[in-house]
């Protein structure tokens, strides 16, 4: 949808956004009054112009500007010298004018309220149609109409309804995407006797790349994914979607063939994505029997294992990003867990966390955070953290904050 010309006569001082000149616009008009007060009252009650400055000086001296509604050009209402003749600066004829799609219109309503005119509109050889009125002050204005105009100002109108309406449906669409993508996130938590388990993702847009989940692989035995796809806004939700379709989809194999099961998740992901797409993935599961820990880290962040002495362990990546390569292989690596242990798996939008220093968060930030808050539930911790993280940044969420945080104890 094309952007119609601007109305002839109005918005000759919108913004250049290249810059390639410095902004110029013609600021106000200077007309001489007897009374700025009752100036005032005219320009604002009666023809329903708005106060765009009203300052007075540390001498005493006071300087009104009034703007019609469009603000296009301001008035100044300046009080005459002292020692002035105020019949020689009043202007009788001013070559001040002002244009309107509908010069009746603004002809009644204005005068309904007592403005003096002239004469009635009139229709002049030069086509148009025009009339002059006056201030309290005997100032004479000239208030002119051209067809030009009217068609312009009709066709800005559609146009700005239709820019609307497109802007509408769009946020009202991408309030759905947020909706649904809201029940890609678990929605069921599997049940466990030696793990407690919760997640968290907060967006930095209505919808964003972060992904987590929590899949029942059957034989109790618990998969944890974190991930985390390339770009940001829709394109990384529709990403995002397609690898959570992918890993539900195929985790019935995850169960015995963990690397069969993320060779076929990636093949998919590569297959049904753009040569430019990709995801980093941390895959864990855990037998909820045998409390061990089994895991692939797709070129994620390394996951942290914190044992209750304070000591803690890194479970670093064990193959490449998904969706680069068709031919990929991962291998599977194991940690056991004891009661007491506190697993914690996230993406870059904590440790990435940035003030207005520059200063980020790091790695050191969350150990030192999943210590002091260990002994919480770990829904209470993963809120804690991340309420930490949003107050860190300077003014705006810039990535997405994902967080899972689990804690092995002993079954009943």
């Amino acid at each position: 949808m094309a952007n119609p010309e601007v109305p002839f006569g109005i918005g000759r001082n919108l913004l250049r956004l290249d810059g390639k000149d410095p902004y110029l616009c013609l600021h106000f008009a200077i007309i001489y009054v007897r009374d700025q007060d009752r100036s005032l009252n005219f320009y604002t009650e009666q023809l329903g112009f708005g106060v765009a400055v009203d300052h007075t000086f540390a001498d005493g001296n006071r300087w009104i500007e009034v703007a019609p509604p469009d603000g296009n050009a301001h008035i100044g209402l300046s009080k005459a010298p002292p020692d002035a003749k105020i019949e020689s600066l009043i202007r009788p004829e001013t070559l001040i004018w002002f244009i309107t799609e509908d010069v009746q219109r603004k002809y009644d309503e204005w005068r309904a309220r007592g403005v003096h005119f002239r004469y009635p509109p009139e229709v002049p050889v030069w086509g148009g149609i025009h009339t002059r009125f006056d201030d309290p002050d005997g100032n004479s204005f000239g208030l002119a109409g051209f067809d030009e105009l009217t068609r312009g100002v009709e066709a800005h109108r559609r146009f700005l309804a239709e820019k609307a309406e497109k802007l509408r449906r769009g946020e009202q669409e991408i309030e759905i995407a947020k909706q649904v993508q809201a029940r890609l996130f678990p929605q069921i938590h599997p049940e466990t006797k030696t793990l407690e388990y919760a997640g968290l993702c907060l967006q930095a847009r209505e919808v964003g790349g972060d992904y987590y989940d929590f899949l029942d692989l059957g034989q109790q035995r618990l998969g944890l994914v974190i991930g985390d796809v390339s770009g940001k806004g829709i394109a990384a939700a529709l990403l995002m979607a397609n690898l959570q379709a992918n890993l539900r989809s195929q985790c019935a194999i995850a169960l015995n063939h963990p690397e069969l099961f993320l060779r076929s998740v990636n093949r998919l992901f590569y297959e049904n994505t753009g040569d430019s797409a990709f995801a980093s993935l941390f895959f864990a599961e855990y037998d909820d029997q045998s409390r061990r820990l089994r895991y692939a880290n797709c070129g994620h962040l390394s996951g942290l294992v914190l044992r209750p002495d304070g000591n803690y362990e890194r479970l670093n990546s064990t193959a490449t990003l998904l969706g680069l390569f068709r031919d990929w292989e991962c291998v599977i690596a194991e940690c056991e867990l004891t009661p007491g242990d506190l697993l914690a798996l996230y993406t870059d939008g904590i440790t990435e966390a940035s003030n207005d220093a520059g200063e980020e968060l790091g790695e050191e930030f969350l150990i030192d955070r999943l210590r002091q808050h260990r002994e919480l539930p770990c829904l209470s911790t993963v809120t804690a953290i991340s309420d930490e993280v949003r107050k860190f940044n300077s003014h705006e969420q810039h990535d997405d904050i994902t967080l899972i945080v689990a804690k092995c104890r002993a079954g009943s």
